[in-house]
């Protein structure tokens, strides 16, 4: 029987079958792995199992490195702008095709790009120190001034 569309359902489940197969086979490899480091893993628990060390050496303090924020910020401008990048790498492949609107949207696109960019900078989100270090150093200093 013909479906109302014109499309034939069962061709679209006659293609389905290599993609059940396929995840079929994912998931009984993933219970064989599963399954063989159940069998074969350690069975005793002993104080120094769950203690990390590196190169065999017993790791002494925290592992936790506390970063500040402003790290952060840059690393995800730069995963914005790192981006962007690749949009205006794959306008410039199809540059012929695009004609003069998608040159006009490009230079758009890089204006936006550019007062994005100056915003940051003046804000000092670019700084690796900060405003706000620098101001509590010059704080500092101006209370080190100061007759007591």
């Amino acid at each position: 029987m013909q479906h109302p569309s014109g499309l034939d359902p069962a061709a679209y489940l006659g293609q389905l079958g290599p993609l059940v197969i396929y995840a079929l086979a994912v998931v009984a490899l993933i219970a064989l792995m599963l399954g063989l480091s159940f069998v074969l893993g350690q069975r005793r628990h002993e104080k120094a199992t769950d203690e990390p060390y590196e190169s065999g050496i017993v790791s002494q303090g925290s592992a936790r490195l506390r970063l500040s924020v402003s790290y952060y910020l840059v690393a995800i401008l730069f995963i914005v702008f790192d981006l962007e990048a690749i949009y205006l790498f794959s306008w410039s492949i199809a540059f012929r095709e695009a004609g003069v609107e998608g040159f006009i949207e490009a230079a758009i696109f890089i204006f936006v790009l550019f007062a994005g960019l100056v915003y940051l900078w003046r804000l000092g989100a670019l700084d690796w120190g900060g405003r706000q270090a620098s101001l509590q150093e010059r704080e500092s200093a101006q209370d080190d001034n100061q007759p007591k």
